[in-house]
């Protein structure tokens, strides 16, 4: 199982494109070419996979 722990959500730069760091459960983060750090989890409903949004990434 992967774990998203502060020290490696902390250590990625912005690169030319976005990327994300996943977990094994749906939870990932998607870093932009900005920096910004933002919060989703994907999942599946009714055989549809879908994708909640939540914050930004440290929480001020």
């Amino acid at each position: 199982m992967t774990l998203l722990t502060d020290s490696k959500i902390r250590s990625p730069k912005p690169l030319e494109k976005s990327y994300k760091l996943t977990d094994s459960q749906g939870l990932y983060l998607t870093i932009s070419t900005s920096g910004a750090k933002l919060w989703y989890f994907r999942y599946r409903f009714g055989g549809k996979e879908n994708r909640l949004a939540f914050d930004a990434y440290p929480l001020a």
